[in-house]
């Protein structure tokens, strides 16, 4: 039994909650991110799960997905646009409401049948293939970094639970990925990671250093390696140049470099706002 299914499950129904009572025209919320609308959102999580269960599948299954959207990427696509594609051409052109339904229909069987694989499984992906225990994980990653726009757009305060820490290992150990997938190598050692989960534990990853840590919540680190906040608009503490380097720029999903958004970009949304 693979657990990070069920922290993947839980963490899909932490933000299906939020949208039970929402109408189409919620749906259509343009977010702070790269001005994708809550549709948007729920739709590229619902594409890649479906993606997810394909490669479960095996390797033609995802063979025929990825030609798919590499042809959409190719006629010059981006993610909400080939998501559309994908839905016109395979769901009866779903959207909105319907949309919503049909992902939060889809995601406990996802979760279920990757319990129940073999955790060592190689999986395809777009890249290296994975074990199904990292694919779900990576599942949970970015349902989690993707519902911060909704919950932010929302003016929602997100509860989280200890299941983060599966988020938060990926972000320390995608650290020499951070770097290389900008051409530069890692600086070494790595620095010392100390975080506050949600419960009160403390959580560490790598050599004690008194030059060269990263401290603070779970929830901000989290939140940084996954680029929904700029490092300035947390509490995270850095010592050291590696540190503050690795934070300015931290990325820990796949894909190529992104920029971090700038300083007071992204936030929860006030009632005054």
């Amino acid at each position: 039994m693979i657990q990070a299914a069920e922290d993947f499950r839980e963490e899909s129904d932490a933000l299906s909650t939020i949208l039970e009572g929402a109408s189409d025209s919620d749906f259509q919320k343009v977010t702070q991110f790269k001005n994708w609308t809550i549709e948007d959102v729920i739709g590229h999580l619902h594409l890649w799960n479906i993606a997810a269960a394909e490669t479960l599948k095996g390797r033609e299954h995802w063979m025929v997905f990825l030609t798919f959207v590499m042809e959409q990427m190719g006629k010059g696509a981006g993610h909400p646009q080939l998501q559309r594609a994908w839905f016109k051409q395979h769901a009866g052109n779903i959207k909105g409401k319907a949309l919503y339904e049909a992902w939060r229909n889809f995601y406990p069987e996802l979760a279920l049948t990757y319990a129940n694989s073999d955790p060592e499984q190689r999986v395809a992906w777009a890249g290296p293939d994975m074990s199904t225990e990292s694919k779900i994980i990576a599942r949970q990653m970015e349902t989690w970094a993707h519902g911060q726009e909704v919950f932010d757009i929302l003016g929602l305060e997100r509860e989280d639970t200890d299941r983060i820490r599966n988020i938060a290992h990926l972000g320390v150990t995608t650290y020499g990925w951070t770097f290389r997938n900008r051409g530069e190598e890692p600086p070494r050692p790595k620095p010392f990671v100390q975080l506050i989960a949600p419960s009160g534990a403390v959580w560490e990853w790598n050599e004690p250093q008194e030059d060269n840590a990263v401290t603070g919540r779970a929830t901000e680190f989290c939140q940084v390696v996954t680029q929904t906040r700029n490092v300035k608009d947390t509490n995270i503490s850095t010592v050291g140049e590696t540190a503050e380097q690795w934070m300015a720029v931290a990325q820990c999903f796949a894909g190529a470099a992104e920029t971090p958004p700038s300083q007071g970009k992204r936030h929860r949304v006030s009632a005054h706002n």
